[in-house]
């Protein structure tokens, strides 16, 4: 973020109506929070161009469309050669998150499959890379919470006062 740009009680707003409802338009909003379509408009721009906002999504059950497998899967891997390693990973259209991790292992990757068939093609496509030495795999048996969204109530809180922003 750059240091000129400071988050605050607006921006908060802005942020908490969008992780509501990403249609949500900039008039909506507007009321919802009781600023002017203007100040929405310019401040989602600035937030995007800040790179606070990374993008717009819709959120799917993986379940209805044929994804009955997620794992967890734990990767040891050459030293060196781990970032290389794991953005190769990150290209799979199973995979929706890759760590580096601290601990006995280097990464954590979160995967979803259609069948079992699939996953395990998948960890034999792992354990064939390159510099990858071990994984550990682990199935989720049930979610309990999978939230994407950002706390944004502890934001202005770390400091005890109102952050000031730049019109």
């Amino acid at each position: 973020m750059p240091p000129d740009l400071k988050i605050d009680e607006v921006d908060l707003k802005i942020l908490r109506e969008l992780q509501k409802d990403s249609r949500k338009s900039y008039r909506d909003i507007a009321k919802a929070i009781g600023v002017a379509t203007g100040t929405v408009y310019n401040r989602i721009k600035s937030l995007t161009d800040a790179g606070v906002l990374k993008g717009y999504t819709s959120i799917i059950d993986p379940s209805k469309v044929g994804y009955e497998l997620t794992a967890l899967i734990l990767i040891q891997v050459d030293g060196g050669y781990l970032v290389e390693t794991e953005k190769e990973i990150a290209k799979s259209d199973n995979v929706f998150c890759v760590y580096d991790i601290t601990g006995d292992f280097d990464g954590a990757i979160l995967a979803r499959f259609k069948s079992r068939e699939e996953m395990n093609g998948f960890i034999k496509w792992l354990i064939a890379m390159p510099h990858v030495k071990r994984t550990v795999t682990s199935f989720v048996l049930n979610v309990i919470k999978e939230e994407f969204k950002v706390s944004l109530a502890p934001i202005l809180k770390e400091t005890g006062e109102t952050a000031k922003r730049k019109s």
